[in-house]
């Protein structure tokens, strides 16, 4: 029986500078996607997470960060795929990686790095990787058999199947997971062995309770590790896969597509050389579906190879369409172009990060994108500062002076009577704004996004609710008393959109630009480590007090008008 050299049984030490606070080096990352078909909203929803994240973390000023991204491009599925098409395998990487380049930055998602495996430095990385592995005695050569499903790229065991009938009404076995189709295959291939990482597995979990989120997430994977760890594959006969990389050493083996998709985290950061100056302080953000590849493989790939695992895994759920899963033989996959056509690219964005909820799949249909955006960003937002910086109530286009008589600090709003013309209500609302950002850099934190974008969302609403109880249009500018309780209800409203315009910073990037801008918010002043709201409330000194507001650049977020498609169905019912 082969025996796992010693220092393979130990947790690898981890490098000094691993978390992500003030100062340190981030890498976020997106899945690479597989370039076997075009982009679909699931894809683009991956992206505007770990954009979000990204985003955020840079307004926060805490260091150096870079987001990665990519395609997938080698494997049995782009073989087939390609010869399905009647191309060749790189053709049709170049085509496919070209869409998703094009997707991701018309979605305003801001990576760094675009890695495809295709590429030399990538397969360098992967060949290194492979002799880690190798030098380390992690890997054996044996006979392995089972069910091996080509779309998923994977062995899957007899527990995670169900019985069949084909299209031809033959019996089958298929993925309980997907549905996908699987076929006996026997081979000779390279093995890892899996097995020995039980126990350093489970102890880096133990000791790094938050290293995945959702909580869920978390007690699956350590549900995973409680059952059988079987040795796994980690090559194909070169008979079967010709189109990857080579075993260094043995031209009859391809590497296993997951080994060599997963090195994409280490290369783009210069493995095998500089690597160290980034790793191990990596948040990955993943899909349900490739979460046993991310939080059991890749961890005990890299504790083989003598690295420590990545700081974090986010984890998200699906996106279904009207309660169906996305497929091609439903015809229903959500095409993210149309949709940045149809909604803007703010819109779809503000629509995928304020409805998805990483622990649930989520349902995508047309009337829900156009009521929410509507209702949160064109009238809640945009109507709130197209009223508030309306010349008729605010004729010299400035951010107008507080006044402390109207609006005086209390230390108990609910216990004492009000002296100025505040109500109990608005110093509640008061208190909600100066409490939202650091709510929402909680929730960032955490991998809630949408529930920060719900607090934002609860908070416009609370100034919309202030600024009409006040009526400001039915004061009289030119009463002394009454123009500065006008002046104050302006000056508390546009601090609070001044807010709501940096935080939204991350989630609708040309939105939250056109609102501060409309401020008057230079560049520098739009950062979230030095954000405060309503400084005159606690006496001190506001900077834009005074200030000539930005030009007026129009309407804020145009309404959103339902698919014809949508009006179609609607006529028929």
């Amino acid at each position: 029986m082969l025996r796992l050299p010693r220092r393979l049984l130990l947790p690898p030490r981890r490098a000094a500078a691993t978390a992500a606070g003030p100062g340190r080096r981030l890498l976020l990352s997106t899945p690479i996607f597989y370039a076997n078909g075009p982009p679909h909203i699931g894809h683009l929803y991956s992206a505007l997470l770990a954009d979000a994240l990204h985003r955020h973390r840079g307004l926060c000023g805490a260091g150096p960060g870079r987001l990665s991204t990519g395609t997938d491009e080698h494997g049995l599925k782009i073989q087939q795929a390609a010869a399905a098409a009647g191309t060749s395998p790189p053709e049709l990487c170049e085509r496919v990686s070209g869409l998703f380049r094009q997707a991701l930055t018309q979605a305003a998602v801001s990576f760094t790095d675009f890695t495809r495996t295709s590429e030399p430095r990538h397969q360098r990385a992967v060949r290194h990787f492979w002799g880690a592995l190798r030098d380390g005695g992690a890997l054996y050569k044996g006979s392995y058999e089972g069910w091996y499903c080509t779309p998923e790229e994977c062995f899957l065991p007899e527990s995670q199947l169900a019985e069949r009938r084909d299209a031809q009404g033959r019996p089958c076995k298929v993925s309980l997971e997907t549905g996908h189709q699987v076929h006996w295959t026997k081979e000779e291939n390279y093995m890892f062995r899996l097995s020995a990482f039980r126990d350093p597995l489970w102890k880096w979990l133990r000791d790094n309770p938050h290293a995945i989120s959702p909580d869920p997430f978390y007690q699956r994977v350590l549900c995973w590790l409680e059952e059988d760890l079987p040795d796994l594959s980690v090559s194909r006969e070169s008979s079967r896969l010709q189109w990857g990389i080579p075993v260094p050493g043995d031209s009859t083996q391809t590497i296993y597509v997951w080994v060599d998709a997963l090195v994409n985290y280490l290369s783009v950061v210069g493995y095998p050389e500089t690597h160290g100056e980034w790793w191990p302080a990596a948040h990955h953000v993943v899909g349900k579906d490739i979460l046993k590849f991310h939080a059991v493989y890749w961890p005990a790939l890299l504790m083989a190879a003598g690295l420590a695992p990545p700081a974090r895994i986010f984890v998200h759920s699906h996106w279904t369409v009207r309660g169906q899963k996305m497929s091609k033989s439903l015809g229903n996959v959500v095409d993210p172009f149309a949709c940045i056509g149809q909604y803007t690219v703010d819109g779809f964005r503000y629509f995928l990060l304020r409805q998805g909820v990483p622990e649930r799949d989520c349902d995508y249909y047309d009337e829900k994108v156009v009521k929410l955006v509507n209702s949160e960003l064109a009238d809640a937002l945009g109507g709130l500062l197209n009223r508030s910086t309306a010349l008729s109530i605010n004729p010299s286009n400035t951010y107008p002076c507080f006044s402390e008589s109207c609006f005086p600090k209390i230390l108990d709003y609910r216990g004492t009577k009000a002296t100025g013309r505040a109500s109990a209500e608005d110093y509640e609302f008061v208190a909600s704004v100066a409490s939202l950002p650091l709510q929402v850099a909680s929730y960032f934190e955490g991998f809630q996004i949408y529930k920060a974008l719900e607090c934002v969302a609860l908070c416009v609403r609370q100034t919309n609710s202030f600024f009409q109880r006040h009526s400001p249009w039915k004061l009289n500018r030119k009463d002394p008393a009454e123009e500065l309780w006008l002046d104050t209800i302006i000056h508390v409203t546009l601090e609070c959109l001044r807010v709501y315009g940096t935080l939204l910073q991350p989630v609708i990037p040309h939105t939250a630009d056109k609102l501060l801008s409309r401020l008057a918010v230079e560049p520098e002043e739009r950062g979230l480590s030095g954000l405060t709201f309503l400084p005159r409330y606690d006496g001190k000194s506001c900077p834009f007090e005074g200030r000539q507001l930005g030009p007026d650049t129009g309407v804020l977020f145009h309404r959103l008008e339902k698919s014809r498609q949508h009006q179609k169905e609607t006529r028929k019912l």
